[in-house]
């Protein structure tokens, strides 16, 4: 006589987020040194061998490896936690190096931003590295998912001791609800991403007392997605 299945074995797994961490990372590092070893035997055999043929192969292998290495290496990185190293950075140079790394990050779309700045002087507390994989992240889905017709606008100011950066996205097609945007991880995943830069983005900016929010406006087809952070008036600077 077969036993029939409980019904708990059909139940939807519950993990929490801190164990599929955990997993992630530490499954990240066993690859890793396994492509280290994989890569390393592929450099001695390289010396090993004379044939130019056979060299330019194992070079192509080392490449291929590197490049697995790197995406592991970034992954491992989207899941940890986050531990800003804030320090004084004057609202308007930080747009300007955020505009800058934006322009150098995206030098083929850079001419599709129009950028509407109107940051008047104030200090804010940032880590400014973080900060930059944050916009990093919101610039580099805006122009790859259902990119409407249209430049993109971002717009920066400061209002009620607040940094305000809004960035408006024209979508030719948008069905995702965005009551919880940023913290559902792992839901969109495609070749070689995840779903996991939009969590961290959300967690960064948090890590820094800020919010992150977005709203579709269907009459414009538009998304526009906003950062807030404090900032500090400029008589503290």
């Amino acid at each position: 006589m077969v036993d029939k299945p409980s019904e708990s074995r059909t139940d939807p797994l519950n993990v929490p987020w801190s164990d599929t961490v955990r997993f992630v990372r530490q499954l990240s590092h066993d690859l890793r040194n396994d492509l280290n070893a994989i890569d390393l035997q592929s450099a001695y055999i390289g010396e090993l061998m004379q044939d130019q043929e056979l060299t330019s192969e194992i070079k192509r292998l080392r490449e291929v490896v590197s490049g697995l290495n790197s995406t592991l290496q970034r992954l491992s990185r989207a899941v940890g936690d986050v531990a800003p190293n804030p320090i004084p950075y004057r609202a308007t140079e930080f747009v300007t190096d955020m505009r800058t790394e934006i322009g150098r990050k995206f030098s083929n779309e850079s001419d599709e931003i129009t950028w509407d700045v109107q940051v008047q002087d104030g200090m804010l507390n940032v880590d400014p590295q973080l900060l930059q994989e944050v916009f990093a992240e919101l610039f580099a889905n805006a122009f790859r998912h259902n990119r409407g017709g249209g430049p993109l606008l971002a717009r920066v100011e400061i209002g009620d001791n607040r940094f305000v950066f809004t960035l408006h996205e024209p979508k030719s097609a948008f069905d995702s609800a965005t009551q919880n945007w940023g913290r559902e991880p792992l839901r969109n995943i495609s070749q070689r991403h995840y779903g996991l830069g939009l969590n961290r983005a959300r967690a960064i900016i948090e890590a820094h007392g800020g919010e992150l929010q977005a709203q579709y406006d269907p009459k414009a087809s538009a998304l526009m997605t906003t950062v807030r952070l404090p900032v500090s008036s400029s008589d503290n600077v």
